[in-house]
């Protein structure tokens, strides 16, 4: 069984202190919500919280990012599959579980999106996602001098694996973003 959103964003905080992975963290959550209303997945709370702890090891653990967070969360009862479905956001290799579920090719794919449409809303006069349209974002996505440290493959790769186009995912992204826009500052 899964704890309550309450529990879970505790964790959360206990292992980062950076406000940027926080923000990250509860952007991550509403977009993955929003999915899951979208997509008609039902579970809405356990794709949030997916989403929610996707990161939960990277504050404290950097280095051994989606390799701790499956001691943390084994320490406190998580079920396997949960945990699966955080560690597969970052597997790129044969060495790990890949995102196979629905959910967690979601994840793939939004992650780093989230990031860039962050950066992107810092870079607007209003600081917010809430003016921002899927043209801008398109822009700055294909601007590869753009937050270089947000990886364009990764975000095609979850595109092809789920069948969505660039202006599908980036429209979805920006309305679950906009869903919590005063949770993550903008």
């Amino acid at each position: 069984m899964l704890p309550s959103r309450d529990e879970a964003f505790a964790l959360l905080n206990e292992y980062n202190e950076d406000p940027y992975h926080i923000q990250h963290a509860l952007a991550v959550e509403g977009v993955m919500k929003h999915f899951a209303e979208l997509l008609d997945q039902g579970d809405t709370d356990k794709w949030g919280l997916v989403g929610l702890l996707h990161d939960l090891d990277y504050g404290k653990y950097p280095d051994q990012h989606c390799i701790k967070v499956v001691e943390i969360l084994e320490e406190r009862g998580y079920p396997k599959d949960f945990i699966n479905s955080i560690t597969s956001h970052a597997c790129r290799d044969d060495s790990c579980y890949p995102p196979t579920l629905l959910m967690e090719k979601v994840l793939y794919t939004i992650d780093e999106l989230c990031g860039l449409v962050h950066a992107a809303a810092l870079m607007r006069p209003s600081k917010s996602v809430m003016d921002m349209e899927v043209k801008s974002v398109k822009k700055k996505f294909k601007s590869k001098g753009f937050a270089v440290g947000v990886s364009r493959e990764i975000i095609q790769e979850g595109m092809d694996r789920l069948g969505w186009d660039l202006d599908y995912t980036i429209e979805h992204t920006l309305k679950g973003m906009q869903d919590v826009h005063e949770a993550i500052g903008l």
